[in-house]
């Protein structure tokens, strides 16, 4: 039985599987070691996690060798980035980086000459040097007095310098006293945090219907063989909340008097574990602020190797519908863990990194507060290109003489363009559109990005489905057709992702179909169909065309006075 199959058989029969067969399952699937194969000696610490980026998980100094002490496996080989992310890694493993000088094979070389480059979050990080930084076209009054002041604030608040500001933050709140002993340390508020040799005691289950119990573990269930200092961690707790921060699974963190050896641990995790809190996997806004954050907490911790443990804190006992379940490869080799798999025991883990959040106050991207007229983030752009590199999503360039125009529509009993078909005849009049019209619903979410990502003009109303503009390519608009009154949402993200973004203009020229129907809210403007005006949508439309072929990274231009 495989550990999807035993989840799927907890949920139907509400039964809990045999603590021994669970062991066997575990090894089995996972690669854990159970306490009967450990050695009592616990490894060293990562580092003790100082503030600056450390060695990468699975990057350590020593290689592979065969018996004979020959090299068979290069340390980079399990490098799997995009190649203009090459130099900024190379940067943060400058053991890579001379094991690659010395090596004649090695696949970086041509990336030595650039090793200082740096994505802007490390000390010795020079602004000339950093993968990118924002546009700023105006500094707003309340916000900035000059455009200089305002690139900084929106590169703290949205770009890498909000990956250098966390570093900042990090305070140990459990100090080792000896190698192999525990170790805590967070960010302030708790939104982000790792832990050596964490122990955990699930003996005692609470679960119930809330997928995030604040009191699920007590005193003495959570906590590592270390100098705690509990006063610092309980005044961490501003920010308590399901999914803005850990505050509520570590305030019960506590001093052990034992060390977790063989005795006191019924299952040991030796691979690198991420806990994460999700938000709804069946809706891309949200469970992409997922995606995102976990990107950014692993450029925090320096590593970005797929040999690792997602494990999804929950205290339900419910399982989780996942439309996008495809993007997790991009992070993890192993099937997603559930919380519930290690019920009845006392798990050891040894290396632990609690993810960032998706809907902390000032985090990103759910109501992220911006500053106006800044757009461009380099983390971003570099969080697309990682998702399509690791899925193997490529650009196919656009045919000379085309632009790729991809209509996005909706099936649902909202939000629908009642003139749909004959705003699709208009836009085939125009000879140089390549027109599709697609519906997501039932197309495979790895087809669903290779669409988007060869889309040069993408339109949609207001809905999830416009977070795929976070993988168009560079030179691409996204047109929000209608946003339904909710003008910052997608607007806000396409200042992010550094893409051009359009909406309606005209309110005369759009019409609704009544004035909504929202289940207890009454009449809103999300809750209802629309149509718009044929001549004003071409307007709009060409508009866009004209912004594609004007982008600096468009790949042609001949064309362009045939619009």
């Amino acid at each position: 039985m495989s550990l999807s199959e035993l989840e799927s058989e907890t949920e139907q029969e509400h039964e809990w599987i045999e603590k021994e067969d669970l062991n066997a399952i575990i090894e089995n699937e996972f690669g854990y070691a159970h306490r009967s194969t450990i050695c009592s000696l616990m490894m060293l610490m990562l580092l003790q996690f100082p503030i600056q980026p450390a060695v990468a998980f699975g990057l350590e100094e020593n290689d592979q060798t065969n018996r004979d002490g020959v090299q068979i496996v290069p340390l980079y080989n399990d490098v799997a980035l995009p190649d203009e992310h090459i130099p900024y890694f190379l940067h943060n493993n400058m053991h890579v980086a001379n094991r690659c000088k010395k090596d004649p094979l090695c696949p970086f070389t041509k990336h030595l000459r650039k090793l200082q480059s740096c994505w802007g979050y490390e000390s010795n990080c020079k602004p000339q040097h950093r993968f990118s930084y924002p546009v700023c076209t105006d500094a707003t009054s309340g916000w900035a007095n000059t455009i200089e002041v305002a690139q900084d604030i929106f590169w703290k608040q949205a770009d890498f310098g909000y990956v250098k500001e966390m570093l900042k933050e990090m305070q140990t709140l459990c100090e080792p006293a000896k190698p192999g002993d525990s170790s805590l340390m967070c960010s302030k508020y708790t939104r982000y945090c790792r832990a050596t040799n964490l122990y955990i005691d699930l003996r005692n289950l609470r679960r119930s219907t809330d997928r995030y119990k604040e009191d699920f573990l007590q005193e003495g269930e959570i906590g590592g063989h270390c100098k705690l200092d509990k006063k610092a961690l309980l005044a961490e707790g501003e920010h308590k909340s399901p999914l803005q921060s850990w505050f509520a699974e570590l305030q019960s963190y506590s001093q052990l008097n034992f060390e977790l050896k063989d005795e006191n641990c019924d299952l040991i995790v030796e691979k690198p574990s991420y806990f994460m809190k999700l938000d709804a996997g069946v809706n891309m806004y949200h469970h992409f602020c997922d995606f995102v954050n976990l990107y950014i907490s692993q450029h925090i911790n320096n590593s970005f190797d797929t040999d690792v443990n997602i494990v999804m804190w929950d205290t339900s006992s419910y399982g989780y519908g996942d439309l996008f379940s495809d993007t997790w490869k991009v992070f993890a080799d192993h099937n997603i863990i559930h919380l519930k798999t290690f019920d009845f025991k006392r798990v050891c883990f040894k290396e632990v990194v609690f993810s960032l959040l998706p809907r902390m106050r000032y985090g990103l991207f759910y109501n992220t507060p911006l500053v106006p007229d800044c757009f461009s983030t380099g983390m971003f752009r570099a969080f697309s290109q990682h998702v399509l590199f690791r899925l193997s999503i490529t650009q196919e360039q656009p045919q000379i003489g085309k632009i790729r125009v991809t209509l996005l529509v909706r099936s649902t009993q909202y939000r629908r363009i009642l003139n749909q078909d004959e705003l699709v005849k208009a836009l085939k009049t125009v000879t140089v559109f390549d027109v599709r019209v697609v519906d997501y619903k039932d197309i495979r979410f790895l087809e669903q990005l290779k669409i988007t990502h060869n889309s040069d003009i993408f339109i949609s109303i207001h809905g999830a489905g416009l977070t795929h503009l976070l993988f168009l390519p560079d030179w691409a608009v996204v047109f929000e057709l209608y946003n339904c009154e909710d003008e910052r949402c997608y607007f806000d993200l396409a200042r992010l992702r550094g893409i051009n973004y359009m909406t309606w203009e005209k309110s005369d020229k759009v019409i609704s179909q009544d004035k909504g129907h929202h289940p207890t809210l009454g009449d809103h403007p999300k809750f209802t169909n629309y149509s718009f005006d044929i001549t004003e949508f071409m307007r709009l439309v060409l508009s866009a065309a004209q912004k594609v072929t004007q982008h600096p990274r468009w790949p042609f231009t001949q064309y362009h006075d045939e619009l």
